[in-house]
């Protein structure tokens, strides 16, 4: 059996722009509650933390830069304080080591949480057993959590304040979804908040 790049090709780009369009169809009131969520969180003076595995241990570490540096080059403006906290290997592994793996987000929500800070989860699956524990964690810290999550939402649509679910099952079409949010939610955060 041979592979057919051209159709395999066609077939990613369509199941993703169909995704984007479902995502525009279905989760407009979701976005516009994220956006309120941070604009409050920044103009009171609190911070964004965000965390994720794997690849959205990567989307928490490009969004996190996207607030603190800018993402419109169009708008010159103050940074913004977010904190990716999947980035310190050190902190990282001493946390796996010392207190096990599944502690170690949480256990940097406790350090670095406060009353009205936000967190970002991000987990594919909803069912991440750390990013489970840092919400469990920003919620005695009285902060607000939004889930970008995926599928079904698993257990963490129940647990976050706001959960942003992208529909679908495949792994790296609800990645491709969650960055595309960020960014949507990120941009239009600056321009509430400076373009002026």
């Amino acid at each position: 059996m041979s592979f057919e790049l051209k159709k395999f090709f066609e077939d990613s780009l369509e199941e993703s722009s169909s995704l984007k369009l479902r995502i525009k169809e279905l989760l407009f009131e979701e976005l516009k509650s994220a956006v309120e969520l941070l604009v409050d969180c920044f103009k009171e003076g609190n911070k964004l933390l965000l965390c994720g595995n794997g690849g959205s241990a990567a989307d928490s570490q490009h969004l996190a830069t996207e607030f603190v540096i800018r993402l419109s080059p169009h708008l010159q403006r103050p940074a913004l304080p977010a904190f990716a906290i999947t980035t310190d290997s050190s902190n990282l592994t001493a946390g796996g080591n010392d207190i096990g793996f599944e502690n170690v987000f949480a256990r940097n929500v406790e350090g670095l949480g406060r009353k009205g800070d936000v967190l970002i989860a991000i987990s594919t699956s909803g069912n991440s057993p750390n990013i489970i524990k840092a919400v469990e964690m920003a919620k005695i810290k009285e902060m607000k959590v939004i889930g970008l999550l995926g599928g079904s939402g698993g257990k963490l649509k129940e647990m976050v304040d706001l959960p942003i679910i992208v529909p679908s099952s495949n792994t790296q079409r609800i990645q491709e979804g969650h960055i595309t949010i960020g960014h949507i939610i990120c941009e239009a955060v600056e321009h509430i908040l400076f373009s002026n």
